[in-house]
Order: structure tokens, then C-alpha cells, then sequence
């Protein structure tokens, strides 16, 4: 049966998007657990195993007619190739931050993603922003500048995390197909590449999945569902919210990333502890004010 825009309720995207948000929150971990292994190669994984578990997931669902039908759509191909690279350029930068101990940097990069979110929701889709929630996003932003030029460090892999899911987001947002459907097209897209690389990795010798322990290829295989689930979720939320709902919800996983980096022993600053605190002021806000018009609307 084909998702609609319209069931199941709002209620559903939201609880899908808490979800998503959360299990990528705790990604550090599993990067971390796998970092013997070379980012580029953990990303060709994560695409290869995303898709058989993606097939699984269709054939159980009985959604194999929407690929088909999306294939035969130039403009639904389109807009999926696009949101496809802009998600391996996401899960490379992110791969290499975390095995590089740059963990806040790379929770900057999403802290920076709901307000791109934000403007882009307000400037191309017209969706409006009441007082309240303009002011949240005045302290979000605020929250993320003393991250940014108080830390000392050009953020160029958060701004390369935040661009390329804010584009991933949006083109998820046009394409008129259910959420699994539409990640299988993405993962077969990146396919072949991610195939063609690890080819290249086994004939030089470089190829770790090859001499590694079982318990790490494992975790390898692994990076399917973890992948796929998650990401089916967001996909599921991106179709039913509104991008600046959207935007916030994502502040659930760098928090949880900021928590890995603590627990990894990455130094916690006072900038992390002045943003940490401006953007859950702007969080609680936005999530007041949208309370108030959803009572307010059912009176």
C-alpha cells in the first residue's frame, strides 16, 4: 500500500523523526567500535548492506510496484540521484569526523542543520514562523555562533554535514514516494559505486572486511539495518512535518552526540556549555509555542 501525505496522522511523523533523531545521536558509538576500518570503507558497507535489508523491507511491505513506478518517473529519479549523493557526502564526513575525534564538530554540523531547515522552509515554502518560534531560532542561532567563532575553529565539517542533509532533507520533501521505497531507489543509486570501490580496495590489498575479526564484520554487515531503519523514519517524518519541525526535532541528536563526545573524553568548553544551553532555551520555546496553537486550535 502507498504512504500518503495525509495518514497516518502528524502524530506518527513526529514519533518517526524522535526515532531517527535518537539512533543517530548514538552513531559515535558505533563508529567508534569500527574504526580500524578506513571511513571511506565503512561508508561503501553501510550502501552495500543497506540494500539487501532495504529489498527485505519492500518485499515483506509488498512496496516493489512503487520502485518500479518512481524508476519510470524522470523528475522522481532526479530529485532521488540528488538527495542520494548528498547522503554518502553526510555519512563520509561524518565517518571520518568521528574516527578523527572531532565528534563536537561534527554534532556542530547538525546543531547548524535545523537552521537551515528553518530558512530554507520560510524562503521556499512559505512556511511562517509565529513571534515565539522567530525568537527561538534568534537563540539557536546565537547558541551555535558562540560555538562556532568562541571555539576558535572553522567548522568546515559541520558546514559540510549541515549542507549536504539540509539538501538531502528537501529533496526527500519533493518526491512523491513512500519512505522505504524511496531509500532503496538512493542506496541503488550509490550501489555500484560502493561496489566498484571495495573491488578496488580487494585487488590492491586493502580490503579490511577481508582479514578482519568475526565480531567486526559483523558490525560491518550490521551497518544495513542500522543504516536503512533510521533513515526509512526520517523519510517517513520529512513527508508529514514542516521543515522548521523538522529542524528542531534534529536537536535530540546532537545532544546525544555531544554526550558521546564527553564520554570519549573530548574537552567540553565553555562555548559547548553556552551553546548547549541558548539552543535547549530555543527548543523548549519553539516546543511551548507549538503546544499553545495545537491546544489553542482544538478549543
Amino acid at each position: 500500500m502507498r504512504e500518503t501525505l495525509d495518514t497516518p496522522p502528524v502524530s506518527a511523523g513526529l514519533w518517526a523523526g524522535i526515532m531517527a533523531y535518537t539512533v543517530w545521536g548514538v552513531f559515535p558509538v558505533y563508529f567508534k567500535a569500527t574504526e580500524s576500518i578506513p571511513a571511506l570503507e565503512i561508508l561503501a558497507h553501510r550502501i552495500a548492506w543497506s540494500f539487501p535489508f532495504g529489498l527485505l523491507v519492500l518485499l515483506f511491505r509488498r512496496q516493489i510496484k512503487d520502485v518500479f513506478r518512481a524508476l519510470r518517473e524522470p523528475k522522481t529519479l532526479v530529485l532521488l540521484t540528488i538527495a542520494a549523493f548528498s547522503l554518502a557526502v553526510n555519512w563520509g564526513f561524518y565517518i571520518w569526523a568521528v574516527q578523527q575525534d572531532q565528534i563536537f564538530q561534527g554534532s556542530l554540523g547538525y546543531y547548524i542543520n535545523p537552521l537551515m531547515y528553518v530558512l530554507v522552509g520560510v524562503v521556499f515554502f512559505n512556511e511562517k514562523l509565529s513571534r515565539w518560534q522567530a525568537i527561538s531560532v534568534v537563540l539557536a542561532a546565537i547558541g551555535v555562533l558562540i560555538l562556532t567563532f568562541y571555539g576558535g575553529v572553522f567548522p568546515g565539517i559541520a558546514l559540510i554535514l549541515a549542507t549536504s542533509f539540509t539538501i538531502y532533507g528537501v529533496m526527500r520533501k519533493q518526491v512523491d514516494i513512500g519512505a522505504m521505497p524511496g531509500l532503496f531507489i538512493e542506496t541503488m543509486i550509490l550501489l555500484l559505486p560502493g561496489l566498484f570501490y571495495m573491488y578496488w580496495l580487494a585487488q590492491n590489498g586493502d580490503f579490511e572486511f577481508l582479514t578482519t575479526t568475526r565480531d567486526l564484520k559483523t558490525l560491518l554487515v550490521l551497518a544495513g539495518p542500522i543504516t536503512v531503519i533510521p533513515l526509512m523514519a526520517f523519510a517517513f517524518a520529512a513527508r508529514r512535518l514542516s521543515l522548521s519541525m523538522l529542524g528542531f526535532l534534529q536537536y535530540i541528536g546532537p545532544t546525544l552526540q555531544f554526550a558521546c563526545g564527553l564520554y570519549y573524553g573530548e574537552p567540553f568548553t565553555l562555548a559547548h556549555a553556552l551553546c548547549f544551553c541558548f539552543i535547549w532555551v530555543a527548543v523548549a520555546i519553539y516546543s511551548w509555542d507549538s503546544w499553545r496553537h495545537r491546544a489553542a486550535s482544538r478549543v
